[in-house]
């Protein structure tokens, strides 16, 4: 039975991977819709790229507009490493649809509440903000939230600056919220998808797959990157929140308590993890750390290669 799912979203080119794998997993996925969010670029334009994406795919999932910015500090966006639209090398034309009418965190609220007994899954690949926002104005969604499966934060150097990854650095209170919600967290940080590299002869089976998808996803992945971000290749930071859904034993971890740094100085951002203990604090999250990344980009162009 496939598991009811939201993507929270601000594509970007992993983000735009994500999507593709989850829309090439009908089977295991059942994405009840994508929520957009301002992060690696404006709101306004995340939502245009969700759109792009899902008519790449030839998919109908509804698509809703969320939060222009984060709960507390101004809006800062990553066209620097994303591209003036952000998906620079996709190649993708403007959206032939439109979002769904509804804001997105008032559609995250009426999906919990209509979710079965055992609940829905919440993956937000950007910013928190829609989901903290959601938490907030309705709280009794909570109990309906299965789980939380997120990419964010880092248990060492992060990207955006020394102590912080970009996401949760952009709205460090709303990651907050989340990671103090009481639901089951899974947190892809940087430690993990940093390992998430495609290899080169697997990227050059994925330009050969003779496919639109296939196109798009091999420009993002040969686009020139910018340096200083923690690896020469591009990393699949947001599909492995998808890949976990699916193949869960690719990936290993522990369960540790996690603390986000709310104040806005040289620390904004941070996720201090405790892995070893040492604050006798109950778990929040469990905390991905390691990655069979050949295997799981050998099962991602498979599921890819059936997309249009």
């Amino acid at each position: 039975m496939s598991e009811p799912v939201i993507i929270d979203t601000d594509p970007g080119q992993d983000d735009a991977v994500a999507l593709l794998l989850a829309f090439a997993s009908r089977d295991a996925i059942d994405l009840k819709a994508i929520t957009t969010v301002a992060g690696n670029v404006p709101v306004a334009q995340s939502t245009a790229n969700a759109l792009r994406i899902r008519d790449l795919a030839g998919a109908a999932v509804p698509v809703h507009q969320g939060a222009e910015g984060p709960l507390v500090l101004p809006l800062e966006t990553a066209e620097f490493v994303c591209g003036p639209d952000g998906l620079a090398g996709a190649g993708l034309p403007a959206a032939t649809s439109e979002a769904t009418p509804g804001h997105a965190v008032q559609a995250i609220v009426d999906l919990c509440r209509a979710a079965p007994e055992d609940g829905i899954t919440l993956c937000p690949l950007g910013p928190l903000t829609n989901l903290a926002l959601a938490f907030r104005l309705a709280p009794d969604i909570l109990p309906k939230v299965r789980r939380i499966v997120l990419m964010g934060g880092a248990i060492g150097l992060g990207n955006m600056t020394p102590a912080a990854e970009f996401n949760v650095y952009v709205d460090p209170h709303a990651a907050a919220v989340i990671f103090g919600a009481g639901r089951p967290i899974v947190m892809f940080g940087l430690g993990v998808t940093l390992q998430a590299i495609v290899a080169h002869e697997q990227i050059a089976r994925i330009a050969a797959l003779g496919t639109a998808t296939g196109r798009s996803i091999h420009g993002m992945l040969t686009r020139p990157r910018p340096g200083g971000l923690g690896s020469a290749g591009h990393p699949m930071h947001d599909p492995c929140v998808i890949a976990f859904l699916l193949w869960p034993e690719l990936f290993s971890g522990r369960d540790c308590f996690v603390e986000v740094e709310t104040t806005d100085n040289a620390l904004r951002g941070r996720t201090t993890i405790d892995w070893n203990g040492r604050l006798k604090r109950e778990p929040n999250a469990h905390v991905v750390a390691a990655v069979e990344a050949n295997e799981l980009f050998e099962r991602m162009i498979a599921r890819l290669a059936t997309l249009p």
